[in-house]
């Protein structure tokens, strides 16, 4: 994949994530893409050596988008906890 294809690619994933997982992490748009790309690779990453599904490559293979979201919400409950205030 292309480096356009990995953020298109995680810009949807983690916009999926942040709606199935909504809560009050900080950052916009650019954190979405960041935490979404982050999240697709670990998502490969969980594929590959885990499940051993393959790794996130195709844009329409629904495996793909199982393991990018995953991560995705992986990597956004983990930046969640990170950046989360104490009271």
């Amino acid at each position: 994949m292309g480096i356009l294809t990995w953020i298109l690619f995680g810009l949807i994933a983690g916009a999926i994530a942040k709606m199935i997982m909504p809560g009050t992490q900080g950052g916009g748009w650019l954190i979405t893409i960041i935490l979404g790309i982050v999240g697709a690779f670990i998502g490969g990453a969980i594929g590959v050596y885990i499940l051993h599904w393959g790794d996130v490559t195709s844009f329409w293979n629904p495996r793909s988008w199982i393991l990018a979201i995953g991560g995705a919400l992986i990597i956004l409950w983990i930046y969640g906890m990170a950046t989360k205030k104490s009271s």
